[in-house]
């Protein structure tokens, strides 16, 4: 599986209507979890940034959070953000335009704010103007930082370098509560947490339309 583990300025460049990582003036970096919420991985994170004093994004699936509704009102509950993930995880890429506006409309029912991060990081330059069009005040979140938790050919170590090796102040990391990555997020989070915590790094969730880079 090839990906890269942190974004080139090329890729932000093309699409520089998303924002990829925000102002390093903070002090800060945004932890990020994808495809949630889920029954088991949810809450361990929200135990863990609780630990941690540290507050996350969830980018949610919108038919996860049907079936947990208890769980995203959790998340809503200890002050964390949350941003829409589709309803159903569809790639853009693979996806007419009218079907995946649609599914992320469909996803909004259920998903309060303007966040979106599209499912793989795939959408379309032209269903990010009809997106922007529909959701007025729509942020499109990206990231400069993939942890590989995904990666069933990694460890939960070289998870763990992933972040400590590529994050700075004003990265945006990706982690994601699901079933596929908890073997290596349920070991990298705890100590990514504590490495920040260390560097002096506040652990912040991306704010309502941020300065972006």
């Amino acid at each position: 599986m090839f990906y890269l583990t942190k974004t080139p300025g090329l890729l932000k460049a093309l699409y520089h209507s998303c924002t990829w990582s925000l102002s390093p003036s903070q002090k800060a970096v945004y932890l990020t979890f994808d495809d949630g919420p889920h029954p088991t991985a949810t809450p361990f994170v929200l135990d863990q940034l609780k630990a941690h004093g540290a507050i996350g994004t969830f980018f949610c699936i919108g038919k996860n959070v049907q079936a947990y509704p208890e769980i995203y009102q959790r998340i809503l509950e200890e002050g964390h953000a949350t941003g829409n993930h589709t309803q159903n995880h569809v790639n853009g890429w693979k996806t007419g335009t009218s079907a995946y506006i649609n599914d992320i409309m469909e996803a909004r029912r259920f998903i309060q704010g303007t966040l979106f991060r599209p499912p793989y990081g795939r959408i379309t330059p032209f269903q990010i103007k009809k997106l922007q069009q529909q959701v007025p005040g729509a942020q499109i979140i990206m990231w400069d930082v993939l942890s590989g938790d995904f990666d069933t050919a990694i460890t939960g170590e070289q998870c763990l370098q992933n972040v400590v090796f590529k994050a700075q102040a004003g990265s945006i990391i990706v982690f994601h509560d699901s079933t596929k990555a908890w073997d290596r997020m349920s070991y990298a989070l705890p100590r990514v947490l504590a490495f920040c915590e260390k560097q002096g790094l506040e652990m912040k969730a991306i704010p309502p339309q941020a300065d972006h880079s």
